[in-house]
């Protein structure tokens, strides 16, 4: 049972990658970036708590886990303080309009 669990988790960590960078990839939009950084963070955690699992050290497994939500939140913060103050100077949040920035 701990394999087909273990199984599991991995085909959820591929999905998540998967769909993390294809949003990094295809999208555009600032926002829309940090959301897709954020699922491919959420990839990381669940295969951080399946490795845990399968290695039957599940407590250090959830206490790194909380280390990395917690740095993940600040750089989530910046990120969009970031994307705002961009929106003000540029009016537009598309990535391709960040190089009128440069100067």
């Amino acid at each position: 049972m701990n394999s087909d669990l273990l199984n599991i988790g991995l085909i959820g960590v591929l999905g998540l990658l998967g769909i993390g960078f294809y949003g990094l990839l295809a999208l555009r939009n600032l926002i829309k970036l940090i959301v897709a950084l954020q699922i491919l963070v959420k990839a990381a955690l669940l295969g951080l708590i399946a490795a845990g699992n399968a290695s039957d050290q599940i407590n250090l497994s959830q206490s790194l886990a909380v280390t990395v939500i917690v740095a993940d939140t600040v750089v989530a913060v910046v990120a969009l303080a970031m994307v705002v103050q961009i929106r003000r100077r540029l009016g537009t949040m598309d990535v391709r309009d960040l190089a009128k920035l440069q100067g």
